[in-house]
């Protein structure tokens, strides 16, 4: 009896740290490296809108695209104004209200022959879908499905009427046909550079029309496109991420060097935030791109998950190496005191593809690219930030052998986040000034 008691007592000293675990790890978008009991002053760009400061990021994410029309200030803050602190369900609720609305203004407005206006109201919609989607409590569920096929119908046409040079591309993968959006630049002379673009975690490769529309006005053409664990790849096809990224770029390359207006010797790759460290990786394996930019860099991507989980919970890892079946089982008891943490626990595993806490960790240990990077050929940028949490942007730096170039984005100008959040203007001319440099030499 007394050692059934031991365990019961270790599971619940356990249980409040497993909550700020997810809360500042599996999401994978707190801004703050601190742990949550440690009280530090507030940043000017901590909103402080959100009970939940993890949310309170997210809706600073999307604050952030209404510079790229993708979104309005207001439409956001309203949406915001109406989630409950109490209520784990609320978030999706009312994204997916803003969405439904946004949707039937763009039917309404397509209905009258105002082709342009019905354009920019698809393409809020498709990304108040999305955000319905961010913190979703049943992440596998029909309902996502569905909330896809919305998302990418709004998408879709919100480009046609905007007349935006996006063609809807079928890239093969692995038996099954991914969804790209190629924008070909009317700029472009004969055969032309073509930017790849990918994200990570949590963002969708729709997030990144604001890079397609300066890639095209430069004179270079751009793919967006999700991979396993991304966006539409995961959500249409249940595809899971997969360390070995370069399994997906190369005929992602494939198709485009397969294309009359791309110039082969001109491919580039961008990976956003995880996409980082998954680009990285590809470039490792792939000598057919000339440039990489990672944003951040990412050398050992389960290592920044271990790094940290250990901070918010050293118990936690040990009972990882210990007992993974006591983890498993403790992590379900606090899930259920927590809808937060249920929803973290299940997203993660679905979007990597495992069904336990203890083998989301063990599949986290492949995410690694230590003897990778001084093998990439591609001339790379390496961004960084000041308030980057999760990036290993100066040890990437440091460890390649290839041309290279750093840049830092600082809280003076306005930019210290995780991938610029709310600082994209900045960002996409800082980006591409460097491209252009390399590209016109």
């Amino acid at each position: 009896m007394r050692s059934t008691g031991t365990k019961l007592n270790r599971k619940f000293f356990i249980i409040p740290a497993l909550v700020l675990v997810l809360a500042g790890t599996l999401v994978i978008v707190r801004h703050t490296s601190q742990p949550p009991s440690t009280p530090t002053p507030k940043k000017w760009y901590e909103l402080g809108m959100m009970a939940d400061p993890i949310l309170d990021q997210v809706l600073l994410f999307y604050l952030g695209e209404a510079w790229t029309k993708m979104t309005d200030i207001n439409e956001c803050l309203e949406t915001a104004s109406r989630i409950k602190k109490d209520d784990s369900e609320s978030w999706s609720r009312e994204w997916r209200k803003t969405a439904e609305r946004l949707h039937a203004l763009g039917d309404s407005l397509r209905s009258k022959g105002h082709r342009k206006s019905a354009g920019e109201a698809y393409l809020r919609a498709a990304s108040y879908y999305r955000a319905t989607m961010h913190r979703h409590m049943h992440p596998g569920s029909p309902e996502i499905k569905e909330l896809t096929e919305r998302e990418i119908a709004c998408f879709i046409k919100s480009q046609v009427l905007l007349e935006t040079p996006m063609e809807v591309v079928s890239v093969p993968y692995e038996g099954v046909t991914l969804t790209g959006y190629f924008y070909r630049s009317p700029r472009a002379k004969g055969k032309a550079p073509t930017l790849i673009v990918h994200q990570g975690r949590d963002a969708w490769a729709e997030d990144c029309t604001y890079i397609a529309d300066e890639a095209v006005t430069r004179g270079y053409h751009c793919l967006l496109i999700d991979g396993p664990g991304n966006g539409q790849a995961l959500r249409r096809h249940n595809l899971p991420f997969r360390p070995d990224w370069e399994a997906f770029i190369r005929p992602v390359v494939d198709f485009l060097s397969s294309r009359p207006e791309v110039d082969p010797q001109g491919i580039m790759l961008m990976g956003m935030s995880m996409g980082g460290f998954l680009a990285g990786r590809a470039a490792a394996h792939e000598p057919r791109l000339r440039i990489l930019i990672v944003n951040p860099g990412i050398v050992d991507w389960g290592e920044v998950f271990f790094t940290k989980l250990k901070e918010y919970s050293p118990e936690l890892i040990s009972l990882y190496h210990t007992s993974p079946a006591v983890l498993n089982a403790t992590i379900g008891i606090a899930g259920r005191l927590s809808p937060f943490l249920l929803w973290g626990l299940t997203d993660t595993m679905w979007k990597h593809g495992v069904n336990t806490p203890s083998q989301l960790l063990d599949s986290m240990k492949s995410f690694t690219n230590l003897e990778g990077v001084g093998r990439i050929k591609a001339t790379t940028l390496v961004i960084d930030a000041e308030a980057e949490e999760f990036g290993q942007s100066k040890r990437f730096y440091d460890a390649l052998t290839c041309e290279k170039d750093y840049i830092l984005f600082t809280e003076e100008e306005a930019a210290p986040l995780h991938v610029q959040t709310g600082s994209l203007a900045l960002a996409s001319q800082r980006i591409f000034d460097w491209i252009d440099e390399k590209m016109k030499r």
